[in-house]
């Protein structure tokens, strides 16, 4: 089955994220150790384990915030071992943090908007009136599809400051997709919200990754909401992953079992 993004681009279940023996040091302690994954496009992979596991660790690595000691990171058939975040972005690598960073003056559509590239940034292309007020045109629409996708669209004119904690979530997200991410790291993405909201959060990137070209690593404790959403999970513990597979599988791992319950 051909799905289409956002733009009307058919895409493909290809890997777009491989990692080969990531390992990661500070002084005496390895933070990862080893790790190889493999995250499928338009794919839900959660990455779970318990506090001090590697996890955040292992994002930052991938995303180059911070370098790798040992061991290759494969982004979208593109080595970018040891990258600085801002190449890394570029390539449509994107991380979310813990805490949602919009700017809090802006309407919701602004904060989207401004997280689009336009005509308009490029001094030659401002001269040139048609250019960017078409651009602009275009962004707009795009803005108004990427809200509706991840239900901000009843809150286009809101200040984002006036959004709840969940809402600002859904906004980092969709700023993600406004800025060309291929691929979403969510650092907790339930964390610090209704619970109410947080089965809606993931139905929301459910909903989402079936529509549009984009993948989701998720890290996440709220494991009884999360896994039924993931198609692929992967387990955490002191800086090694000693467990994998589909949610059914992993949760009745030992090993995992161990972690979680002791």
């Amino acid at each position: 089955m051909v799905l289409m993004s956002v733009d009307g681009m058919a895409f493909n279940k290809d890997p777009i994220l491989v990692t080969k023996d990531l390992t990661k040091r500070f002084g005496g302690l390895v933070a990862i150790n080893r790790v190889s994954i493999t995250v499928e496009r338009n794919s839900i992979t959660l990455l779970m384990g318990p506090n001090g596991a590697g996890k955040t660790t292992f994002i930052n690595v991938c995303t180059g915030v911070l370098k790798p000691d040992e061991g290759r990171v494969i982004f979208d058939n593109v080595d970018v071992t040891g990258w600085p975040p801002h190449k890394v972005y570029s390539l449509g690598f994107v991380r979310s943090f813990q805490i949602p960073q919009p700017f809090k003056s802006l309407t919701v559509l602004d904060n989207v908007v401004v997280a689009m590239k336009g005509y308009g940034e490029d001094p030659l292309s401002a001269l040139i009136r048609r250019s960017w007020v078409k651009n602009e045109e275009e962004n707009i629409e795009k803005a108004f599809r990427i809200l509706k996708l991840v239900g901000l669209d009843k809150y286009w004119d809101l200040e984002a400051y006036r959004l709840g904690a969940g809402q600002l979530k859904m906004l980092e997200v969709a700023r993600a997709l406004a800025s060309g991410a291929k691929l979403v790291a969510l650092d907790e993405p339930i964390g610090g919200t209704d619970p109410r909201y947080s089965t809606y959060i993931f139905e929301q990137l459910s909903s989402i990754r079936k529509q549009v070209d984009v993948t989701f690593l998720i890290i996440e404790h709220r494991i009884d909401v999360a896994l039924k959403y993931a198609d692929k999970v992967y387990v955490m513990d002191r800086g090694r992953v000693i467990a994998e597979g589909k949610p059914e599988e992993v949760v009745k791992n030992p090993k995992v079992i161990e972690v979680y319950l002791g």
